[in-house]
């Protein structure tokens, strides 16, 4: 069995946050990203939606912060079961 620990940003409840909640299906990256297309580049809500293959309205809610605004209080280590290969028998 293969193992690794990781990394997961928490809040000040100690809750995970942002791309490490197992609910998350955006990652940090592009959540930055789309703030600062939105920010420094002036695009409308829906040049994003189409650029990033995202709803509208989730969009919206990213760039006006209602969305992945919880700033990381913590890390906490975890400990990974990584899936075991299997290989075709001969």
């Amino acid at each position: 069995m293969n193992t690794r620990i990781a990394l997961i940003a928490v809040n000040e409840y100690g809750k995970r946050i942002g791309q490490s909640h197992h609910n998350a299906r955006i990652l940090d990256s592009v959540v930055l990203s789309i703030r600062i297309a939105r920010e420094e580049r002036k695009l409308s809500y829906n040049k994003l939606a189409v650029m990033f293959n995202l709803g509208k309205s989730t969009i919206q809610k990213i760039c006006n912060y209602e969305r992945r605004a919880q700033i990381p209080r913590g890390y906490k280590r975890v400990v990974q079961v990584l899936a075991e290969e299997t290989r075709p028998a001969k």
